[in-house]
């Protein structure tokens, strides 16, 4: 954690260790934790929008080389422009998609925690498509499985039933 400069932080991380620090601060100051985690996903999910233009502006987390209508091109080591799907557009445009989502959801929010909720079920199923398509992946003990897949899924899975759950069961 402490060498940033061999690698960095994850966003997950970032979000994690976030929501834990909103946790702590909700409960000294007795606000309740899923009006202050609400609040905190709308920013969140506008920060990863600007955020991921860092990789472009990096050249760096991008996905497999392509042929299709929406690439970016990259000279590599022998001079040849190499052309590869721009992941971080793709995950900016889907982020600004579910914050326009969000903005609308949030004026009918039946229960606090919904957006945050929203925000994690939302990202998670853009970040298990898009992390796909990525080259720079970190993979769980040399398995195939994509620790950022997994983690997303899980976000999906837990949200999505978490959502379910409150709005069809406990009817808030």
């Amino acid at each position: 954690i402490l060498y940033i400069w061999e690698g960095g932080l994850a966003i997950y991380g970032g979000v994690i260790g976030g929501a834990l620090t909103l946790l702590v601060l909700s409960r000294i100051k007795k606000i309740p934790a899923g009006t202050m985690l609400d609040s905190a996903a709308m920013g969140v999910i506008i920060g990863q929008i600007f955020g991921r233009w860092g990789n472009f502006m990096n050249r760096e987390a991008h996905g497999a080389v392509t042929d299709s209508f929406l690439k970016m091109g990259l000279v590599d080591a022998g001079g040849q422009v190499v052309y590869y799907h721009p992941t971080f557009l793709y995950e900016s445009v889907w982020n600004l998609a579910g914050f326009i989502g969000m903005h609308f959801l949030a004026k009918k929010r039946k229960f606090d925690g919904q957006m945050v909720l929203t925000y994690l079920a939302w990202y998670g199923l853009g970040r298990a498509w898009i992390e796909g398509l990525r080259t720079d992946s970190l993979y769980l003990f040399g398995t195939g499985i994509r620790v950022s897949q997994l983690v997303a899924a899980l976000c999906v899975v837990f949200a999505g039933g978490t959502l379910a759950w409150v709005l069809l069961k406990k009817k808030p």
